[in-house]
C-alpha cells in the first residue's frame, strides 16, 4: 500500500488533486492511504513553497499545479 500525502491550504487545486489521485488509484486497483495536510508548519517542514504538493512514500513527487492522470499513474505503478 502506498502512502500519499497531499500538502496544501485546501484550495480548489488541492481538492482536485485529492480527487484525481483517488480516481486513478481506483482505476488501477491500487491500494493507497491518502492524507491531506493543511498545517502550514508541516508543509514548510517538507520544504514546500508551492502547493498543491504530493508526497508518495515520503518522496516529494510533485509541487505546484494540478498533476496529470498520467503522472499519478506513474507514481502509483512505481514500486
Amino acid at each position: 500500500m502506498k502512502t500519499i500525502k497531499v500538502l496544501g491550504s485546501g484550495c480548489s487545486k488541492c481538492k482536485s488533486t485529492l480527487s484525481l489521485i483517488t480516481q486513478v488509484a481506483e482505476q488501477l486497483n491500487v491500494a493507497i492511504k491518502l492524507e491531506k495536510i493543511e498545517d502550514p508548519a508541516q508543509i514548510l517542514a517538507y520544504g514546500i513553497m508551492s502547493t498543491p504538493a504530493v508526497i508518495v512514500d515520503e518522496v516529494i513527487v510533485h509541487k505546484g499545479g494540478l498533476p496529470s492522470k498520467e503522472d499519478i499513474a506513474g507514481w502509483l505503478n512505481n514500486a
